[in-house]
């Protein structure tokens, strides 16, 4: 299967990346995503902990499924007021 993720903010800048389009097994999770991501760019093990997902614009969790298609957006922590 295909996917598109769209990393926001400082998981944007560790990646140098607006969108990666990755090819993963038919039987892959959110956390599979990632896990290939982090191959990649092994900076993104320390952001891990602090950082949400969403599933074609809906928060998941990393053990969500995936499916052919999705938008997956990797979501860091935010503050402000």
């Amino acid at each position: 299967m295909r996917i598109r993720v769209l990393p926001f903010a400082r998981l944007h800048d560790l990646l140098h990346e607006t969108e990666v389009d990755l090819d993963l097994p038919d039987d892959a999770r959110a956390a599979d995503a990632w896990a290939a991501l982090e191959r990649e760019t092994p900076s993104l093990a320390n952001e891990r902990s602090s950082t949400r997902i969403a599933i074609n614009g809906h928060v998941e969790p990393f053990d969500a499924a995936l499916n052919d298609g999705d938008e997956v957006a990797l979501l860091p922590p935010v503050s402000g007021g």
